[in-house]
């Protein structure tokens, strides 16, 4: 009787392997966290961040990517992120990362283009595109591939992790309402836009976030831009000038990037590469809806509040400036192979995506 019962058992047991194939939770099971299983290798980065951590969008969007990283890689890949200045200077962090000083950066393409001024291209571009065609063309149409081949010759690789909506286009002490009232000015002023305003006789200079309050404080500029409403409000520009102009016509849309040593990030495992892209690609979708709810509100305490005029360029002074950038972008071809060849990518894409976007939205 045993024996018949050890017989039946036996073949119990066969016809369970058979039908659910084997237990996975067997100690051999890749699930079970056996020797079987790959281990996760252990990475920690330190960040250099060219934006303080309180500045909207911007900058609160770093520890955002820092937190999502962590946690979707269950704490193996870990991004600690250094205010600007404590590790490198802010407009110097990219530079850093490419020699292996940081690990990585958190910056825009814009403040390494006095390496090569084609690397604006992939913050923002005068008269550009908005949001959607932006990122069209970054990562439909070769854009993101540029500004990788590009960076990859300093050591670098990139992944752009913010894009911001339209900037306004500057705090002025005074109204300003001919191109004569911009000559002589002292101003802080941000990539391929500055080149505009220089045609115009406007002296620029890029200043770090920091330094720029201080700067207007004590006159060492006349005016300054530097983003939009919910930023500039926090850096207290209206305490300094109270006429602030629209559109920004400079930067209709911008890319923030974590710039990464591209030693570092070859030796990531693939899951961590990927860990990296898709907390990323998730907080520029939480950033493009922040950016878009938050600015109507900020105007308004701006200007209900605090005085703040809020002014709009004339169609004489945008077509001025529109003219001024046609010249710069001429220039720059001749003198810069590399700002040609990105300029004619950019070009190509927005002259075939125009019949979309002129067939395809409702204009205002």
């Amino acid at each position: 009787m045993l024996r018949t019962r050890r017989v039946v058992c036996a073949i119990l047991a066969a016809m369970m392997v058979t039908a659910c194939g084997k237990d996975d939770s067997s100690p051999t099971s890749a699930t079970s966290g056996s020797a079987s299983a790959p281990v996760e290798a252990q990475v920690r980065w330190n960040v250099a961040s060219a934006f303080p951590t309180n500045l909207s969008l911007i900058g609160e969007s770093a520890p955002i990517v820092s937190k999502k990283i962590s946690e979707a890689s269950g704490g193996t890949l870990e991004l600690k992120m250094h205010e600007p200045g404590a590790l490198v200077p802010s407009l110097e962090a990219i530079q850093a990362a490419g020699k292996g000083s940081v690990d990585a950066a958190w910056s825009t393409a814009g403040f390494f283009a006095g390496t090569d001024s084609a690397f604006s291209f992939f913050t923002a571009v005068p008269f550009g595109p908005t949001i959607p065609e932006f990122m069209a063309w970054m990562y439909q149409g070769g854009g993101l591939e540029l500004q990788n081949e590009m960076l990859g010759r300093h050591g670098i690789h990139a992944i752009p992790c913010v894009v911001i909506p339209p900037e306004a286009s500057g705090w002025f002490r005074r109204e300003i309402t001919t191109l004569e009232d911009l000559k002589g000015l002292k101003m802080r002023f941000f990539g391929l836009g500055a080149k505009v305003m220089e045609k115009l006789g406007v002296s620029t200079q890029l200043l770090a976030p920091g330094d720029i309050f201080q700067a207007m404080q004590l006159g060492t500029i006349d005016a300054t831009e530097f983003a939009m409403p919910t930023i500039d409000e926090k850096l207290g520009f209206h305490q300094v000038a109270k006429y602030y102009y629209f559109p920004g016509w400079h930067q209709s849309a911008s890319f923030l990037n974590l710039f990464i040593n591209k030693n570092r990030w070859d030796a990531l495992s693939p899951r961590h590469k990927a860990v990296l892209e898709q907390a990323c690609g998730d907080t520029m979708r939480q950033m493009i809806a922040q950016g878009e709810a938050t600015q109507w509100a900020a105007m308004q305490r701006m200007r209900d509040d605090k005085g703040v005029q809020l002014r709009q360029w004339s169609p004489q002074m945008l077509q001025a400036f529109r003219t001024a950038w046609e010249s710069v972008v001429q220039e720059e071809s001749q003198s810069n192979a590399s700002f040609k060849a990105v300029y004619e990518s950019y070009s190509a894409f927005r002259k075939n995506y125009s019949l979309w976007r002129d067939f395809g939205y409702v204009k205002d």
